[in-house]
């Protein structure tokens, strides 16, 4: 029997695959070398070089490290989202088992992740003193935000929040609370215990629900 049968035949790459699968081996090494470098000492040579293309072929999906690195922080920012998500599913929001699960994984980002929050530091004080880089970060960021908010949206129905309360200003709030907890974290981690980023939303969130509905009518004076 011929060899070549007993051989699996290897089908060739759509043109849609073979360019997702470069751009994936783009951003995988640079992953790598902005974790070595920093995101100002990497450079697009060294990540073609890393990933085993040529410039020409990063340029031609990447308008720079600016964007590998935006698409880094989006694709992380996903990531967070979906596995918050995944808590809320295992646990009812607001409970006790939810609330710790959502910690450690503040803790893990923290502790364990250790090169991408001061990556995500270095970034931004880069787009702060470019701000022409400012509105290019927010709308790569986008993604991650919609899909908090609509995490937070479905939490906020699930607490029974008055109407006026916003799902997107909430998902600012807790946005903000999980990376300056991490910070904190990473400076002074007796300040943060596993517990805290449970426990703060679980105050976030105690207080909205207990927050006056304008849009319900108030209840009626008992008769005198």
């Amino acid at each position: 029997m011929s060899s070549e049968r007993d051989e699996p035949v290897r089908q060739r790459l759509t043109r849609a695959e073979a360019k997702a699968r470069t751009r994936r081996l783009l951003l995988d090494a640079a992953a790598r070398v902005f974790a070595r470098k920093g995101f100002t000492g990497a450079s697009v040579e060294e990540i073609a070089e890393t990933a085993g293309f040529s410039i020409g072929a990063l340029y031609s999906n990447f308008n720079g490290k600016e964007a590998l690195f935006l698409e880094l922080m989006a694709e992380r920012g996903l990531g967070r989202v979906a596995e918050a998500a995944q808590t809320l599913d295992r646990h009812e929001a607001g409970t006790g088992e939810a609330a710790a699960e959502l910690g450690r994984l503040l803790v893990h980002v923290a502790d364990k992740d250790i090169d991408f929050a001061p990556l995500q530091a270095e970034f931004w004080l880069y787009a702060v003193r470019n701000p022409h880089v400012l509105d290019t970060m927010a709308a790569a960021l986008r993604a991650p935000r919609q899909e908090l908010e609509g995490l937070v949206a479905t939490w906020l129905t699930e607490q029974g929040a008055p109407s006026e309360v916003g799902a997107d200003a909430v998902a600012t709030v807790v946005a903000a609370l999980f990376q300056g907890l991490v910070r904190l974290r990473r400076v002074d981690p007796d300040s943060v215990p596993e517990e805290l980023f449970g426990q703060a939303l679980r105050w976030l969130f105690t207080g909205i629900g207990a927050a006056p509905d304008r849009d319900r009518p108030a209840p009626e004076e008992p008769a005198s």
